[in-house]
């Protein structure tokens, strides 16, 4: 083959890489331009557009099932709050489209956490403007100054109350009422966390009993509209470690979805 042809070959394989890089993009847009709910389906099919490190977290963490029960659509605005490496903050990217926007939240304690892994990670995944939906927000909470109150459709956050709860309880309660104040009348915050039993040491564990984030919502203000098993995991009987090698992705998982009154 001629430096010609090996020219043209080399072209008709950018095209065609191209062409597959507009495809999967395409699918997630349209899908977003038709401001319709996401079907579990479509929008699995949407997330296949992330890196492949994140797609393989996503048998563990399930993240379709995640953002439709708790009821993403295209066009809203979102936060993931302790978004640490951003995992949640991509996917939020994609369930709200390019005509939504997701503040991607980290208090400077968790970006400097193992040697600033989370900083660099965030800065890795927002490079190049790869996710221009995402607006980064590195700052304790509420943040008021780039999230406004009443400004938020959804939030969500995945395994991180615990760590919020166990430190002080006081702090888990103004935790939640910072979120609820976030977001606008009838909007949503998504809760995930590693299920622990009454009594045990929590913190050690990294745990927290369901019930006790339930009682603290409540209190905050918000409505608990429905709880989801999509994150269960019998085998778990919530008395070791979250970060024991044969529990990690693993463990018993409770999921709410807390809703601020109308």
């Amino acid at each position: 083959m001629n430096a010609t042809n090996v020219r043209r070959a080399g072209s008709r394989w950018l095209v065609v890489a191209a062409t597959c890089a507009a495809l999967i993009l395409g699918a997630a847009q349209s899908a977003s331009a038709a401001g319709k709910p996401w079907k579990v389906d479509a929008l699995d099919k949407a997330l296949a557009s992330r890196s492949q490190p994140d797609r393989d977290r996503d048998a563990d963490r399930k993240p379709a099932q995640l953002m439709t029960f708790f009821g993403v659509e295209p066009g809203m605005t979102a936060v993931d709050i302790i978004a640490a490496g951003g995992y949640l903050t991509d996917v939020l990217a994609v369930a709200v489209g390019p005509k939504g926007k997701v503040y991607s939240q980290n208090p400077p304690v968790v970006l400097q956490m193992r040697n600033g892994a989370n900083d660099k990670a965030m800065t890795e995944r927002l490079a190049n403007n790869r996710l221009p939906n995402v607006v980064r927000v590195d700052a304790d909470l509420p943040a008021a100054s780039q999230i406004l109150p009443g400004s938020v459709d959804v939030a969500v956050t995945a395994m991180n109350f615990h760590d919020v709860y166990n430190r002080d309880p006081a702090a888990g309660l103004a935790f939640m009422k910072t979120i609820f104040d976030m977001l606008k009348p009838g909007g949503v915050f998504g809760v995930t966390d590693h299920n622990g039993n009454d009594g045990a040491d929590n913190a050690k564990l990294h745990r927290i009993p369901k019930h006790i984030a339930v009682e603290t919502a409540k209190v905050a203000g918000f409505v608990v509209e429905a709880e989801s098993d999509v994150l269960a995991h019998s085998g778990d009987d919530h008395t070791g470690g979250v970060f024991d090698p044969a529990l990690r992705g693993k463990t018993d998982q409770f999921t709410l979805r807390l809703r601020k009154p109308k």
